[in-house]
């Protein structure tokens, strides 16, 4: 057994990389896994200075999901509670990083699985390598898409399309990824880590308060009408209104100048 983190983190100049390490096993989700990355996503969220995250994968995977050699040695013992599991460890985590402050990037590289690929969608911005594998494979082991799987495909890539990756359980590439909506961007393989840490220093340059609204309203959309939306976006706009980033934002443009968000 390994001796090395199950997690490795970098802090940059105002942002963090957290990097899921188990490439013996492409990073598949054990419970001590869940909870080093969840203290890494605390830690980032207590610091003030973090302005940005940038969560991926050591080795040839982003995550593979939930480890099933975990399950496989289990299951002699009897039937498994996965709700439990889900609402223990995957669903907590799958809040944690939508309420962080602050945009989650996600770089998927290699093979992305189940609740793996899952987990990364709900990043704020996600990118992957074109010859990244994403998969829903859940139907060829008998299970449901869980991680928020069932919620979130329909509502990047349309009801058809999340209906063929979750019923047929096919792989797809990084590139028909981007062409179908599940990701932004999908880069050649060799630049994928300089095009994700390019995206978190841009951001971290950026207001943090500004940003943590930003990210508020775009999820409050995901479930709001119009009528309800627009009063998201009205409260804070007033808030953004009297913050200082807007008085710094105005005296940039009228300067002429590259804003210095403080």
């Amino acid at each position: 057994m390994s001796d090395a983190p199950l997690v490795l983190v970098e802090i940059r100049d105002g942002w963090r990389l957290v990097r899921l390490n188990r490439p013996e096993k492409l990073n598949a989700f054990t419970e001590d896994l869940h909870r080093a990355l969840m203290a890494a996503l605390i830690d980032a969220e207590a610091d003030p200075d973090c302005r940005a995250l940038l969560l991926t994968g050591s080795g040839r995977a982003f995550s593979s999901g939930q480890d099933l050699g975990d399950r496989i040695r289990a299951i002699a013992a009897g039937p498994l509670d996965l709700g439990r599991s889900l609402e223990t460890f995957w669903e907590p985590l799958i809040a944690k990083i939508r309420a962080l402050p602050f945009p989650v990037v996600a770089a998927i590289g290699g093979i992305a699985s189940g609740a793996g690929l899952n987990v990364a969608l709900h990043a704020d911005l996600v990118i992957a390598a074109k010859g990244a594998k994403l998969t829903e494979p859940f139907a060829r082991i008998g299970l449901v898409p869980d991680a928020g799987g069932t919620w979130l495909l329909p509502r990047l890539v349309g009801r058809a399309k999340a209906n063929a990756l979750v019923y047929l359980a096919e792989t797809i590439s990084g590139e028909e990824a981007e062409r179908i909506g599940l990701v932004a961007e999908a880069v050649e393989d060799e630049h994928l880590m300089a095009r994700a840490e390019a995206i978190c220093a841009r951001l971290a340059a950026g207001p943090r308060a500004t940003l943590a609204r930003i990210k508020r309203a775009m999820q409050a959309s995901e479930a709001n009408d119009l009528s309800a939306q627009l009063a998201v976006e009205r409260e804070l706009q007033q808030i953004s209104g009297r913050h200082a980033d807007y008085a710094e934002g105005l005296a940039a443009f009228a300067e002429k100048r590259p804003p210095r968000f403080s």
